[in-house]
């Protein structure tokens, strides 16, 4: 991995823009609080890799686009999503609890991040269907929360690898490994704890995807609501397409994703620009630097120059 550069200083303007902007989106509704009590740990350590890539806006949003995408390519985790939640009534309230929901998930002490798992997994207990194609599922079906995770996690960690730092295999296994214990709390059982088990679900699930007009309806949301501060607007389409792009080829075919739009070489150098500042901005009223606070680290722990990962080959 790449050494990470110093913390950018931003004009006072700019900052408390970006600070009213994060304390709007992650403040929620009150039941979320990265701050306390003070000492509680996370589910997984300040110094893992999914506290060091969740702290960058940028490439949330391209990873979770990029596990939407993945999740609605599964008939029955589609049929659940689209037919049983908010997705396509309130977009941005729904893309919002579920960015909180990750949040938490990361950073969260542990004590709320399992509660807030339990009132999801009590959720999901409810919903079960049958899809148009007339396949049955329920929404706590251990495969399908394997899935979910999967994707998930394959969505962030693959965001920041291509759009701010390569990561080494030891870096990506302990990723997968660290996220196991929140997988089981979710009702993953069998969720991917490396890389190599990833790329096995990958291969193994590929026959079981497909198209639907769900897709281009999601992305076209994606496209039209209002997800980023007003000041990062233009680069909003370019965020989906970054995230369509991190699609694996084989399931891009097999879900009439591969004729899609690239991104035009200025418009990568661009977005690359803006994810790597991104990852050097430290805010305040967001959960990264508060959770480092609850623990007693400066706010900055995680933009700090660190020396390389010994493991990386």
């Amino acid at each position: 991995m790449l050494l990470p550069q110093r913390p950018i200083v931003l004009p006072a303007p700019l900052q408390r823009r970006l600070e009213a902007a994060a304390a709007g989106f992650f403040r929620g509704d009150g039941r979320f609080d990265f701050s306390r009590p003070a000492g509680e740990p996370a589910l997984v350590g300040p110094d893992s890799t999914a506290w060091k890539i969740f702290k960058n806006p940028v490439t949330l949003m391209i990873g979770g686009i990029a596990a939407v995408i993945l999740e609605l390519a599964e008939p029955r985790v589609r049929a659940g999503v689209w037919e049983h939640t908010s997705f396509r009534r309130q977009p941005l309230q729904r893309l919002q609890r579920t960015g909180l929901a990750a949040m938490m998930t990361v950073y969260g002490p542990r004590s709320q991040a399992e509660a807030m798992i339990a009132r999801v997994g009590a959720m999901h207990a409810r919903i079960a269907g049958v899809t148009p194609e007339g396949q049955a599922y329920r929404a706590d079906d251990p495969a399908l929360l394997d899935w979910v995770q999967a994707t998930a996690s394959f969505g962030f960690i693959e965001a920041w690898a291509e759009w701010v730092a390569p990561l080494s295999r030891a870096e990506r296994d302990r990723y997968y490994a660290d996220g196991q214990a929140s997988a089981r709390l979710y009702g993953a059982t069998s969720a991917p704890a490396s890389q190599a088990a990833l790329e096995r679900l990958f291969d193994a699930t590929v026959g079981q995807l497909g198209g639907s007009p769900v897709l281009a309806e999601f992305l076209g949301l994606m496209r039209s609501v209002p997800l980023v501060p007003p000041a990062l607007a233009p680069l909003q389409s370019w965020m989906v397409a970054a995230a369509v792009e991190l699609v694996p080829p084989a399931v891009a075919a097999r879900i009439g994703l591969d004729g899609e739009a690239r991104l035009a070489g200025w418009q990568r150098r661009l977005l690359q620009s803006a994810a790597r500042a991104a990852d050097r901005v430290v805010l305040h009223e967001a959960p990264p630097a508060q959770s480092c606070r609850r623990l007693g680290l400066p706010p900055d722990y995680l933009y700090r120059p660190r020396a390389p990962d010994a493991s990386r080959h």
